[in-house]
């Protein structure tokens, strides 16, 4: 019996610049005995991009101590790059493997050239108040959930060019249709991804007072990327930089947000999962 077509989702058909009310199954074959089907390719697994905040000329925040954000953030990106790679079920790339300075819109444009399925980045920025601690996370919104995500996002920020995917050769009508379809998606999956961040870090990690917050970061204004922005916790607070130090503090951080990870793309029913990798 022939197996089941594969399911299309709006926003992968959309992505594509699908025009076409149906799709043709293949071609029957001649019956042959059941046979065990095929592992996937690694290069069909998604692809996660990690975007460590800040670099270079950039230090982001300077913790209590002195210790500077740029750091924490790669360090805990490539745990996290390394903890994914490790199942074999993702590709995972890096908006910066060193420390070198990229502006936001660069990291924007790096995400969208290489077609990712999920956008993460990664920060442990400052507040005033030095007794605030604890992680949250933050999705894209035209207006901030609170004042105090409001001063990180202008924090953050530094201009927004990026408007919504291109769909050429489309009437304009249906071109505006077809990005509002996936601007609604994406959303939707930042939301997603964003509640299986609360719920993974939550038993394992100190957390803000409502952690799931909202701002108009640019670095979070892909149209057709579902993205979240995970503020790890704040140099602006001596616990938290004291933990972010740690690497034992970092590897729990990077398990957690492979937790999340593993739920979102679970939820999708995109994944493609790949076998961990032998050697040989």
């Amino acid at each position: 019996m022939e197996g089941k077509p594969p399911i299309w989702t709006r926003r992968v058909l959309l992505g594509a610049g699908v025009s076409a009310s149906y799709l043709l199954p293949a071609a029957a074959a001649a019956p042959r005995a059941p046979a065990k089907p095929a592992a996937p390719s690694v290069a069909t697994a998604p692809l996660v991009m990690l975007d460590p905040g800040h670099g270079g000329k950039d230090p982001g925040a300077i913790g209590v101590s002195g210790t500077y954000e740029k750091h924490i953030a790669l360090a805990t990106a490539q745990e996290l790059k390394r903890q994914l790679e490790a199942g074999g079920r993702y590709r995972v790339f890096l908006t910066r493997s060193t420390d070198v300075f990229i502006p936001l819109e660069s990291r924007v444009d790096i995400a969208r050239a290489r077609g990712v399925a999920l956008f993460v980045s990664m920060h442990a920025d400052a507040l005033t108040d030095h007794s605030v601690r604890g992680a949250s996370v933050y999705t894209l919104s035209d207006s901030a959930s609170d004042s105090q995500t409001a001063a990180l996002a202008r924090r953050e920020n530094a201009a927004d060019r990026f408007g919504v995917p291109n769909f050429s050769n489309t009437p304009p009508e249906v071109a505006r249709i077809l990005a509002s379809l996936v601007r609604q998606e994406t959303r939707a999956g930042s939301a997603r991804m964003a509640r299986n961040v609360v719920g993974a870090f939550g038993p394992a990690l100190p957390l803000l007072q409502n952690p799931a917050r909202h701002a108009g970061f640019m670095v979070l204004k892909a149209a057709d990327i579902p993205s979240v922005l995970v503020e790890m916790g704040f140099m602006s607070n001596a616990q938290d930089e004291a933990a972010l130090r740690r690497a034992d503090h970092r590897a729990r951080v990077a398990s957690a947000m492979k937790r999340a990870v593993d739920g979102y793309f679970a939820q999708t029913g995109l994944a493609t999962l790949a076998p961990a990798p032998t050697s040989g």
